[in-house]
């Protein structure tokens, strides 16, 4: 029985093989990321602030629609943990409203970028010669752009909303998606399994989706996870430059902004609480990017 069973692993096919690596190579990777320390960090923390922005306001109940004129800028205290601001919304209400947009916009614009980018980069790759030139000049061009520059001029040219502002973000952030999974399609289209599929007349799509994509999936993880703090991190420069969405959304960038123009004046509820969870936010997110290289990186994994 073990020699049948021997025979039937040595005539199993390339795929399956690589398929049950491929799982084993992930366990350890899971394993790895479970055993980081900053990993749990990053995560307990995320998961925090999501349940604060998006469960937080079934409990504790505020108006972010209306403007109380008349009431002021109230300090902490008195019904108001955080205080209220110059149009008189409560600051704690007005955290969790802003959390919303900033992280649905921070997904929605990782989820767009890794998807466009690495469909991107995989053709280029595995094209090679005259169609990967190309592709790549025109990623050098816009490249070649400053970010901000054409990012501020497209925002005045569209009314903002959140699905423009993740639209104009993606057109941005994918250019540099693209070229990581590029190389990493060059690298691994000399690999040995891509050479046996192409000699078994695998078509190009199969290759890409089957065997280039999985095994490129580290680097693209651990881009969208760094892409999310970085679309943050932008659409709050965009706000605190006034070109955030428009009243009665709220960003934690508009938030600064606003604040700013009162801190001399000694309202520091109105700048701290916005600064201090933007940079939390951004650190968990880069902690949970650098576990996730860490823990795919096969120096550091052990069964």
């Amino acid at each position: 029985m073990a020699a049948l069973e021997a025979g039937a692993g040595l005539g199993a096919p390339p795929e399956a093989g690589a398929l049950a690596a491929r799982r084993g190579s992930g366990r350890l990777a899971l394993a790895a990321f479970a055993r980081s320390r900053q990993a749990r960090i990053g995560a307990g923390v995320i998961a925090g602030i999501a349940a604060f922005c998006f469960l937080g306001p079934f409990f504790y109940h505020t108006n972010q629609v209306t403007v109380e004129l008349g009431s002021g800028t109230l300090p902490p205290g008195g019904g108001h943990p955080l205080g209220t601001d110059a149009s008189g919304y409560d600051v704690l209400g007005r955290l969790m409203l802003g959390g919303q947009s900033s992280l649905e916009l921070g997904f929605g614009v990782s989820l767009a970028t890794t998807v466009v980018g690495t469909l991107y980069g995989a053709i280029a790759g595995l094209a090679g010669g005259f169609v990967d030139a190309v592709m790549m000049r025109v990623v050098d061009t816009f490249l070649a752009i400053p970010s901000l520059v054409l990012l501020l001029i497209l925002v005045n040219l569209f009314t903002p909303n959140l699905w423009i502002i993740i639209a104009l973000l993606t057109m941005l952030s994918w250019l540099a998606t693209s070229r990581l999974v590029r190389g990493e399609v060059l690298s691994l289209r000399t690999r040995e399994f891509v050479q046996a599929a192409r000699m078994m007349g695998g078509r190009r799509s199969r290759i890409m989706f089957r065997h280039m994509v999985p095994n490129a999936i580290g680097v693209i993880v651990v881009n969208a996870t760094f892409t999310i703090a970085d679309a943050i991190l932008t659409y709050s420069a965009l706000s605190f430059l006034g070109l955030g969405l428009p009243p009665p959304h709220a960003d934690w960038g508009t938030m600064l902004s606003n604040g700013l123009n009162y801190l001399f004046d000694g309202y520091w509820w109105l700048v701290y609480p916005p600064a201090i969870i933007l940079i939390i936010t951004v650190v968990a997110f880069n902690l949970i990017g650098d576990a996730i290289r860490d823990s795919l990186d096969v120096r550091l994994q052990r069964p």
